[in-house]
């Protein structure tokens, strides 16, 4: 874009309105930030988009121009996908709106929506879906790749959940896609990512939740560490839908209510989440407390919108962040000593190994009833290395990809796409499984010249 004569330019953006940020525009450092500091990259331009007639303008000028495309919805992914080095990102963070039906149980959600925003409106009436865990977390890249947490057990993954959408197609288009319009690629969406267009709005099916949830943590001694996770990997197979529970390796936060000697040391954390009435979850995760000595615990009731919060502090945006991850069908005894291992030798405080347990109802939908594949996997394991310091990227990059090797024997073979960090291009075939010749067909169908390659690209052959 750098020949691009500026009365080009100009015209581009008499036809927005929303904003045109350029490199010499006031903001423009702050609207290249996303969540992981790690990436430094900086676009021609950055079209803060006002609304949907703003989107197809982008998609179309990047069309006819040929320039790199990259869409940013909460910019929270970890490999950076929301910005490009010298092309347009197309910003939705501005399109934030949330509209709740309450009688149909249905959510009409703008692309921009963080969880935080989703939660807001649909809580007014004790309703929620399935999202992730951190309230940040842009809806929009979530679902795309699948989406799993707290409710997943009970009610699904994210596009199970999924009743419509709207997408800017590679032609300026606007199309809406359901399960009786352009079915198919209603079908690529709900997991395969960005590789098919810009989705605008979401329309989610809403279940009752809240406003009040059974939840809290449960903190164990890390030298209980293979006790506590092998009694863990027992009660998964057993564990009611309505239960779920999370396990997290890391050095202990300082938590008001854990002694202060425990501040700073590895522990076990293991995440409680329930909906049953407060008696009946009290009574199911009595198992639970009896893996180990406990050296504290918070449980109880809450609001959901606060606990889908709890994790913010831990995933604040500006630091260093590098992932890794397996999925998993079982926990043997192989992969929890690997787990307990590398936690003895964490490179950083903020470093931490979790297990999201997935199941239950996530896992009664066949493999190709959408893109997301993994209807076997029990857990997704994250291996989330976080640090401040440039000059320890080496050290803890390493520990990560350290101990995904050591783990790799005892994993699924398979990974979550919202995972993959940039440099795993080569793991993409591999998030999909099976699903992905028929992903290769949709994208020589809807997106042939690639234009929306920014993203864990599914590369077309035509």
């Amino acid at each position: 874009m750098t020949s691009m004569k500026s009365d080009v330019i100009d015209n581009f953006k008499s036809t927005l309105r929303g904003q045109l940020i350029q490199p010499n525009d006031p903001g423009y450092d702050e609207a290249r930030k996303i969540w992981n500091a790690m990436i430094d990259r900086r676009p021609a331009m950055i079209v803060r988009c006002a609304g949907v007639a703003d989107v197809m303008r982008s998609v179309a000028f990047a069309r006819d121009h040929d320039i790199l495309l990259a869409i940013r919805g909460g910019g929270h992914n970890i490999a950076g996908n929301a910005l490009c080095d010298g092309g347009m990102v197309i910003d939705l963070s501005i399109m934030k709106s949330v509209r709740i039906d309450p009688d149909a149980r249905r959510a009409y959600v703008e692309a921009g929506a963080t969880l935080s925003d989703f939660d807001h409106e649909a809580q007014a009436f004790a309703l929620a879906t399935p999202l992730g865990i951190n309230s940040t977390t842009g809806v929009a890249g979530l679902t795309l790749g699948g989406g799993f947490g707290w409710l997943s057990r009970k009610y699904g993954l994210t596009v199970d959940n999924l009743v419509s959408a709207e997408l800017i197609s590679n032609n300026a288009e606007r199309l809406q896609l359901s399960a009786t319009e352009h079915p198919d690629l209603f079908w690529a969406i709900r997991g395969g990512g960005g590789n098919f267009g810009v989705v605008t709005m979401f329309e989610f099916q809403l279940h009752p939740v809240g406003p009040e949830v059974f939840s809290g943590l449960i903190v164990f001694p890390f030298d209980q560490a293979k006790q506590v996770l092998t009694r863990y990997r027992d009660f998964a197979n057993t564990m009611p839908d309505d239960l779920s529970v999370w396990a997290v390796l890391r050095q202990a936060p300082p938590l008001p209510f854990l002694p202060l000697e425990v501040h700073g040391k590895e522990v076990v954390v293991l995440a409680v989440f329930s909906t049953m009435k407060p008696d009946d979850a009290l009574r199911a995760i009595e198992p639970v407390r009896a893996f180990g000595q406990p050296c504290g615990e918070h449980i109880g009731v809450s609001l959901y919108t606060a606990w889908q919060k709890a994790f913010d502090p831990l995933l604040t945006p500006g630091a260093r962040n590098y992932w890794k991850s397996h999925n998993f069908t079982e926990l043997n005894d192989g992969a929890i000593d690997t787990v307990i291992q590398y936690v003895g030798k964490l490179p950083s405080p903020q470093c931490e190994i979790f297990m999201g347990l997935i199941g239950g109802q996530a896992n009664r939908m066949a493999p190709d009833a959408t893109a997301y594949p993994h209807r076997n996997v029990l857990y997704a394991m994250n291996v989330h290395t976080r640090w401040i310091d440039p000059a320890e990227d080496d050290k803890c990059i390493s520990w990560a990809r350290e101990f995904f090797a050591a783990a790799a024997p005892y994993a699924a073979g398979s990974v979550y796409i919202n995972f993959l960090t940039q440099d795993e291009g080569e793991r993409i075939a591999e998030a999909y499984g099976k699903n992905y010749d028929r992903l290769v067909q949709m994208k020589n169908k809807y997106d042939p010249r690639n234009l929306f390659r920014q993203n864990q690209n599914i590369k077309p052959t035509v």
